[in-house]
């Protein structure tokens, strides 16, 4: 009882703050150009707290699900003084994106932070190589660092990787820096052939889990019948629950591409036979020197780790929209609530929080009503049109946005729901 508690705590105020920061932006900038607000809420339904001055209503509702600033002439255009409507365009822009734009910025600057404060760090110094590889073999040397590849700056191990994975095995240029002079060698990477079956595991704080969390649309687990929320207990007859490096190890090891996946799905065990494909991984051979733990280096790979971190949720949303992550995959309120449970400590709440923030203010920031990033193309088309969109047809806009939107929200909690049960 006393977790779920905890856990209610933890939901109300993660959703609630996030919220309160969203719509506080949208009232600050609305304020800075002296726009008259009529009322800020916090959450939907029964108002249980309000307050209010001379010109705005504060209130606390009920639901923490949302929020709201509402303005003089924002759903109906008004001849007032202080109207939303009777602004100029920029400020009009300004104060729709603000909401978003706070929830961007405080996600990213929790984020960097936290990973900031963490350290940990790789760096690009090598340390070992491998006999045998390409590295190796065209003349680079344990203790250079690696500063460019194919002319593309190196700021830390991961745009290796990035880099490495984008070649395709073919040959790349690798400048490195030697006792002050940068040299540069064509090194030929080795592939490493994997097998790849779709399958994204979680882990839940410091306790692993063998849990899909994620299946990539149209993997071959997903065609053979593996769903999100099923608990893998064997590969190939080895046993693997609670350790999901195993399966990632089973999975390589397998002498075929026929994978035999034991797994529990609610109260029932099924054996389901996934055919993997193959993969493949290019690599220069070499591994790296552990960043010296100070505050310059914290701070340096904490910046370039919150680049990686906010371009991987534009990626995503990409994904999304070409049909490379399939719409099962959202999250909605209980699916979040479903997460925040799972969080172990204040690193991984703290986490979470960054994620959703960053999350929530890009996906508001879409070109779609009646998110306030569709709101900006209308008031886009005005300017252009010299003249606003007519009443009606704006309205009938936002109404359809919002339909669609409704429609969405109630397939991912759906969704959610399924995954719980």
């Amino acid at each position: 009882m006393l977790s779920f508690l905890i856990t209610v705590i933890k939901v109300i105020f993660l959703l609630g703050f996030l919220i309160l920061i969203h719509e506080g932006g949208h009232f600050l900038v609305a304020k800075l150009c002296k726009v008259t607000v009529n009322e800020f809420a916090i959450g939907f339904g029964p108002t249980i707290w309000k307050s209010k001055n001379t010109k705005t209503k504060y209130a606390l509702r009920l639901i923490p699900l949302g929020g709201f600033v509402s303005m003089e002439g924002e759903e109906e255009r008004s001849e007032k003084e202080g109207s939303f409507s009777k602004t100029s365009i920029p400020k009009r822009i300004a104060i729709v994106m603000a909401g978003g734009a706070v929830n961007i910025v405080f996600g990213l600057l929790v984020y960097f932070c936290l990973v900031s404060a963490v350290g940990g760090n790789v760096s690009q110094v090598i340390e070992t190589m491998e006999k045998d590889y390409g590295a190796m073999q065209a003349g680079i040397l344990s203790g250079d660092e690696i500063v460019r590849i194919n002319g593309k700056k190196v700021h830390m191990k991961q745009d290796i990787t990035d880099i490495m994975e984008e070649s395709k095995g073919e040959e790349v240029k690798v400048q490195v820096k030697r006792n002050g002079e940068v040299l540069e060698y064509t090194v030929k990477p080795k592939t490493i052939v994997g097998k790849d079956t779709g399958i994204y595991l979680g882990t839940e704080g410091e306790n692993l889990t063998t849990e899909v969390v994620a299946l990539y649309p149209s993997s071959p687990a997903e065609k053979q019948g593996i769903e999100v929320g099923d608990i893998i207990l064997k590969v190939n007859g080895n046993d693997v629950e609670y350790d999901p490096y195993k399966v990632v190890s089973y999975i390589s090891e397998a002498e075929t591409n026929e994978i035999n996946f034991t797994i529990r799905r609610k109260e029932e065990i099924k054996e389901i036979r996934v055919d993997a494909q193959t993969s493949n991984t290019y690599v220069l051979g070499v591994s790296f020197k552990e960043a010296e733990d100070s505050f310059a280096n914290n701070v340096y790979y904490g910046f370039w780790n919150t680049v990686d971190f906010s371009t991987s949720i534009i990626e995503n949303l990409k994904m999304l929209f070409t049909g490379k992550v399939s719409t099962n995959q959202l999250t909605g309120p209980i699916g979040i609530s479903t997460m925040v449970a799972k969080t172990q400590g204040i690193e991984d709440f703290i986490y979470l929080l960054a994620l959703i923030s960053l999350s929530l203010g890009v996906t508001n920031l879409l070109p779609f009503p009646p998110l306030d990033g569709g709101k900006v193309v209308i008031y886009l088309i005005e300017a252009v049109r010299r003249k606003p969109i007519k009443e009606e047809t704006e309205m009938k806009i936002q109404t359809l946005g919002f339909a669609l939107l409704i429609g969405l929200t109630i397939f991912v909690t759906y969704n959610d729901i399924l995954r719980l049960f």
